[in-house]
């Protein structure tokens, strides 16, 4: 008996689509995905590209193989492949004969010139270094620049103040500029789209508003959260989505939280930016802080001391912003004083932006409450006799937290916790540093901890 493995798959995914919390997962992700053959219980599917491919495995692969092995009736799985079917890799997003319709002419050079003149013409992704907190929001940015609406559509990025998005959504639009010479192209801010919607209703000139929107073929707009509670902008802007997406338009959106958390923001709003990608930026960790630090060094085109980047870089951790601005005034300084660029020099500089942090003493009782609070204990439970691995195992963390944070001998710490001896304390710091040695979650916790304690 034939299968039909079209049909097959379509009841997979229909299965499968209640096990989403993203509603607009199936449209954005597998629309385009298809199956290619069935062997040995076997399922392979074709995607449109590399990305798409670790995107699904890496987040729904489980929901899709659980949802096949109901529909098949056997224990199976699915696997994906890379395709290069037209139908999933079109040779071009934009048909030439498309582009002679009014809506895809070449932008008027004026015109795109004053775009351009919008944009910062260091926010290219040449100059955007990227770490672990932000390489997925680059990958996917790039994506959508390179082929635009094919199939993160639309793509939301957020992300707290000062971590990116800004350079992220300027840099698409001038990699689209460079290489999509036909397409017309759209950057603003919410702020901006509001105001120009204000005017056009007071002077009459709603069509002309709409017109500049809606025949975008990249639209990218910053600091979505802002039309959240302007009933007029958002009846504006949902009309305008819709208009784009139908018509197979690329739409960028930034934010400084995701499309759930934007309070007063309308439901169908909410849901169609739930459509497509959404990526977070997170703030970058050491390693990337410094990176940033050297290439900001780069572009001013001056040498500084890697100590003093490592400097900036550990007292400024949670804005990129702030980070490239206090390495700013160090370079101005030195300039306008004609001093070389020392780290006694950049502390005595930044002394106002950084200064001294005072010194807390760690204690028994600031130890547990951490430890209490991250395994969700109460802080009397670390004296009593309980045993059970959900009591026993925070209260070892905590000694051994006491031991390595503290100046309290063993039998101090021993009686901190219900009056337990000093070789009770020794056991459990020899075994959270074994554990610390053989599991990398209980390292991370410790870790996370010990920050947590430190910084109080």
């Amino acid at each position: 008996m034939d299968i039909d493995l079209d049909e097959l798959w379509d009841n997979t995914l229909s299965r499968a689509s209640s096990q989403f919390s993203n509603p607009g997962f199936i449209q954005s992700w597998l629309k385009d995905t298809k199956p290619t053959s069935l062997t040995d219980n076997v399922l392979t599917i074709s995607v449109p590209s590399e990305f798409a491919k670790n995107w699904i495995e890496s987040r729904y692969k489980e929901e899709l193989d659980r949802a096949w092995a109901e529909i098949y009736g056997a224990p199976s799985e699915i696997r994906f492949t890379v395709g290069n079917s037209p139908k999933l890799v079109p040779e071009t997003l934009f048909p030439q004969e498309a582009i002679t319709t009014s809506s895809r002419k070449k932008r008027n050079s004026k015109d795109k010139a004053a775009q351009i003149k919008t944009l910062n013409p260091r926010y290219v992704f040449e100059n955007f270094v990227v770490g672990a907190s932000n390489r997925f929001a680059h990958a996917a940015s790039l994506a959508v620049a390179e082929n635009p609406a094919q199939t993160y559509n639309p793509l939301f990025l957020y992300g707290g103040v000062g971590l990116g998005k800004t350079h992220l959504m300027q840099a698409i639009a001038h990699y689209a500029f460079s290489h999509h010479h036909n397409l017309n192209i759209c950057y603003v801010s919410s702020e901006t789209f509001t105001n120009e919607l204000i005017v056009a209703i007071q002077e009459g000139r709603t069509p002309e508003f709409r017109n500049r929107y809606r025949n975008a073929d990249i639209l990218l707009v910053d600091d979505i959260q802002f039309v959240a509670g302007k009933d007029a902008t958002q009846e504006e802007f949902f009309h305008t989505f819709d208009a784009l997406h139908q018509s197979s338009k690329q739409i960028v959106i930034s934010s400084d939280r995701p499309p759930k958390e934007i309070a007063t923001l309308e439901e169908r709003l909410r849901t169609r930016f739930e459509w497509g990608l959404i990526c977070d930026i997170q703030p970058p960790d050491l390693e990337t802080r410094i990176a940033i630090l050297r290439k900001k060094a780069e572009l001013e085109g001056k040498q500084v001391p890697l100590e003093v980047c490592e400097y900036i870089a550990e007292n400024i951790t949670t804005n990129i912003r702030e980070l490239e601005g206090a390495l700013i005034r160090v370079l101005a300084y030195a300039s306008l004083q004609g001093e070389e660029i020392t780290l006694d020099i950049t502390k005595e500089i930044l002394q106002d932006l950084l200064p001294e942090k005072k010194v807390v003493p760690v204690t028994v009782q600031g130890i547990k409450e951490a430890v209490a609070n991250h395994y969700n204990i109460s802080i009397s439970d670390f004296s009593t006799k309980k045993r059970t691995r959900n009591i026993a195992f925070p209260r070892q963390v905590a000694m051994y937290l006491c031991r390595k944070l503290t100046d309290l001998s063993l039998p101090q710490i021993g009686s901190a916790f219900g009056g337990r001896d000093h070789t009770t304390v020794m056991h459990a710091c020899s075994k959270i540093e074994s554990q610390i040695e053989e599991d990398p979650d209980v390292a991370r916790t410790i870790n996370e901890l010990t920050k947590n304690i430190i910084e109080r």
